[in-house]
């Protein structure tokens, strides 16, 4: 009974999988596409020295941004050398890991149009909730 019960769940599971393939493939060919679109200069150019501005800022440059954590954090640590205050980029990084704008339809499509869109406004609010208090934080220990 439980070798039919896992069988019949390795097939559904491969069935979604495939099914969700091509939306896959285009989310990355879109990342891809949008990385390479907007110069890196850019991202220095629109921040301002206004902690909660500069949070919003960082968390919707963050939440259209897309890639690989790894880059996020090189990319953050070269925004702090050009300047940008530590709450944009504490905003950037993590909406850029939690919230997924790019990804949107893809997600939709496969957790459902509520929950993806629940799922992101709440990701997006508190990034920029983290990127303050994580900055006040290190204020009053350091």
């Amino acid at each position: 009974m439980k070798q039919e019960t896992l069988k019949q769940s390795v097939v559904k599971a491969a069935k979604g999988l495939w099914i969700a393939f091509p939306m896959i493939l285009g989310t990355i060919l879109l990342i891809s596409l949008i990385s390479v679109l907007v110069p890196k200069y850019f991202y220095f150019s629109v921040f301002s020295k206004n902690s909660f501005l500069d949070s919003f800022i960082g968390s919707l440059v963050g939440s259209i941004s897309a890639g690989n954590p790894i880059t996020s954090y090189i990319f953050g640590g070269e925004m702090l050398k050009q300047g940008v205050g530590l709450t944009a980029v504490t905003a950037f990084l993590v909406s850029w890991v939690t919230v997924g704008i790019i990804q949107l339809p893809a997600e939709s499509a496969i957790l459902g149009k509520k929950f993806t869109i629940l799922r992101n406004i709440s990701a997006f609010i508190l990034s920029i909730i983290v990127a303050i208090l994580t900055v006040l934080i290190l204020e009053v220990l350091v």
